[in-house]
């Protein structure tokens, strides 16, 4: 298992890199967030070798706006991974998985280099979604021994804890597998 990690505006731009192979960064949400350290934590996974990864905290409706907007922000590189982050929102809301599944469809169409892949947790995955659809791969949320989600769907990337950062595996052999499965999109 590779180890990552994923950060947003809450974290340093100088996150340890020690030992990771993977970060995904939060570069959008809605229509009308940016993190305002998008650029330095990019920098700082590049400068680190790391395979970078952008996600889009998604929002019910306007979904052909919203996948503009996040690939208008989120750095374009072929071997980049695209997320969309599908939860609750601030207000109690979340977007329905027809727009799940259409913002994904829109991203992929809009970003055809880059592989695009669902991020969700265990309760979502398994109570909320219907269709299963996770684009190129699911990146399941279940804080648990890492690499051993509770779920039977294959699972491309596992977020297992947030204690004190947001940790994650991905189920790849190597580094180097991973950057080819991110660059055979």
């Amino acid at each position: 298992m590779l180890r990552g990690i994923d950060v947003s505006s809450y974290q340093s731009s100088a996150y340890d890199t020690d030992g990771l192979s993977f970060v995904f960064i939060k570069a959008t949400e809605g229509r009308s967030y940016v993190n305002p350290k998008l650029s330095a934590q990019t920098k700082r996974g590049r400068d680190a070798g790391l395979v970078v990864g952008f996600y889009h905290f998604l929002w019910p409706g306007n979904l052909t706006a919203q996948a503009e907007y996040f690939v208008k922000h989120a750095p374009e590189k072929g071997n980049d991974i695209l997320a969309v982050d599908w939860e609750t929102t601030g207000d109690g809301t979340h977007a329905s998985n027809a727009e799940k599944d259409r913002f994904i469809r829109k991203v992929k169409e809009l970003r055809p280099g880059n592989r695009v892949v669902l991020y969700c947790n265990r309760h979502y995955w398994l109570n909320v979604d219907d269709t299963s659809y996770a684009g190129d791969g699911l990146w399941i949320a279940d804080y648990v021994t890492a690499g051993k989600p509770r779920i039977k769907a294959k699972w491309r990337f596992h977020q297992y804890t947030d204690d004190p950062i947001d940790k994650n595996v991905a189920d790849f052999a190597s580094k180097a597998a991973l950057r080819a499965w991110a660059e055979g999109a």
